[in-house]
């Protein structure tokens, strides 16, 4: 085990990286049900209850294989510490504008991802998204670890309770005043930051893991935790079987009721849209992350990228023969990267849990998110560190890093924060007479966001 995924190599061992893989799992295990439930939801809404309830349970399942298939697969052939499963964002894209709002079938739905994924196989195997990744400038890489930490950190006070949707001010803070459900919640949560800030200032191993059940535990009394209700049931492999396992119509998606050239351009925008959006999503979440974790080579690129985009692009494809929308790298793996997590261990550690999941899932319901959200809180803290590394006494590299950093969390999507960073970059670069600073790939790829901008449904 040493041998092959190099754990002293990397100043490891195996209890790091299996407490790494668990604390992965724990920050991440919420796809499980609410995967489910995004992309029932149309159906739900169109009155169509009982596919609602089949597609819900057909997606518990498919969510649970292809997180396990795709997470072991990085694991195994990449070697890294990252986990997939289905990509929040783009499940709500799927459903929502893919289903609901452009009229697509299940299946449909289901054949565009799966034409998504073999167009990433291509680009990876070309060398393409290597390339890009060189293309991106320092301003904007160095920019991606604390835009992701915000992000996260977003994901957690929300998750927590802590802040709150307000019609006037967009959002706000939850209110203390009262003593309800959710004050309850996001209390707990300030209990649970503190006690993994303390667990940090004290270096104890496995800090955010123990944080997480120490906070479970907490708010057993408090009433968040909940632990009634436990009723363990095998998984619907029928619902499985007819809403998800192959569940795809090529066919049809050329015979959409506009006629073939409006499906046509419709397959086109949505294809664009699930591409641009997971492969910026992914290369983000990477360079981000293994930034933090100092992974990175001396050239700012990340050792076994290829193997670890491959992977991603594999999963989008095998995700839509599993019946769920586009699989993608999961910004979560930092919470397990900082724990100690080095290798592909910790990923394999966490593609088994998923397994389990199909079976446990009442166990893992247990943990709040209340519980998990700390977790996602101080890897936020934690991702901040190379803001220092970005000259902020140049404007046309502080703009483009300050809006990598800034639009991440703003418009929840680590795409949208490197997308408006490049356009940026290119524009001052461009403005203030130093084109020759600017690279043809990173031209191109601002082309193809401005497009993805100027079509998006």
């Amino acid at each position: 085990m040493d041998r092959f995924f190099g754990l002293k190599q990397n100043g490891t061992t195996v209890r790091i990286e299996v407490i790494a893989g668990i604390t992965t799992f724990f920050t991440m295990a919420y796809i499980i049900f609410v995967n489910p439930s995004i992309l029932s939801a149309p159906f739900s809404i169109m009155g169509m209850e009982e596919v609602a309830d089949g597609v819900r349970d057909s997606v518990f399942i498919s969510t649970c294989l292809i997180s396990f298939l795709a997470t072991l697969m990085m694991g195994l052939y990449a070697k890294l510490p990252f986990a997939l499963a289905p990509g929040m964002g783009l499940n709500a894209y799927f459903a929502f504008t893919v289903i609901l709002t452009l009229g697509y079938t299940l299946s449909q739905g289901f054949a565009a991802v799966f034409i998504s994924g073999i167009l990433f196989i291509i680009i990876t195997l070309v060398g393409l998204r290597e390339a890009i990744v060189r293309a991106i400038p320092d301003g904007v890489k160095n920019a991606m670890a604390p835009g992701i930490g915000l992000f996260i950190a977003l994901i957690g006070f929300k998750n927590a309770g802590i802040v709150v949707a307000d019609d006037a001010t967009f959002v706000t803070i939850v209110n203390f005043s009262r003593w309800t459900i959710d004050s309850s919640s996001a209390t707990l949560a300030i209990l649970g930051l503190v006690l993994v800030g303390v667990l940090y200032k004290f270096k104890v191993k496995g800090a955010i893991f123990f944080s997480i059940l120490g906070t479970t535990c907490i708010g057993i009394p408090m009433g968040v935790t909940n632990l009634s209700g436990f009723q363990f049931a095998a998984p619907n492999f029928a619902a499985f079987k007819e809403y998800g396992f192959l569940n795809m119509d090529f066919a049809g998606l050329l015979n959409i009721e506009e006629g073939f050239v409006a499906a046509l351009l419709s397959l086109i925008t949505v294809v664009i849209a699930l591409a641009m959006v997971d492969m910026f999503d992914t290369v983000g979440t990477l360079i981000g992350t293994a930034k933090s974790a100092k992974m990175l080579s001396p050239d700012g690129t990340l050792p076994r990228m290829k193997q670890a985009m491959m992977c991603d692009s594999i999963a989008t494809t095998a995700g839509a023969c599993l019946g769920t929308s586009t699989v993608t790298t999961y910004v979560e793996s930092g919470a397990g990267i900082s724990e100690g997590g080095k290798t592909g261990l910790t990923a394999v550690t966490t593609s088994l849990l998923f397994v389990a999941a199909l079976f446990l899932s009442p166990l893992i319901a247990v943990i709040p998110l209340a519980a998990t959200a700390p977790a996602l809180i101080i890897v936020g803290v934690l991702m901040m560190g190379s803001i220092k590394e970005i000259d902020f006494t140049d404007m046309t590299n502080a703009i483009p890093a300050f809006l990598t950093m800034v639009m991440m969390p703003f418009t929840y999507s680590i795409a949208n924060g490197v997308a408006w960073g490049l356009i940026a970059h290119l524009l001052l670069k461009t403005f203030t007479g130093r084109f020759k600073e600017t690279h043809v790939i990173t031209w191109i790829i601002a082309a193809l966001f401005v497009v993805r901008y100027l079509i998006m449904v």
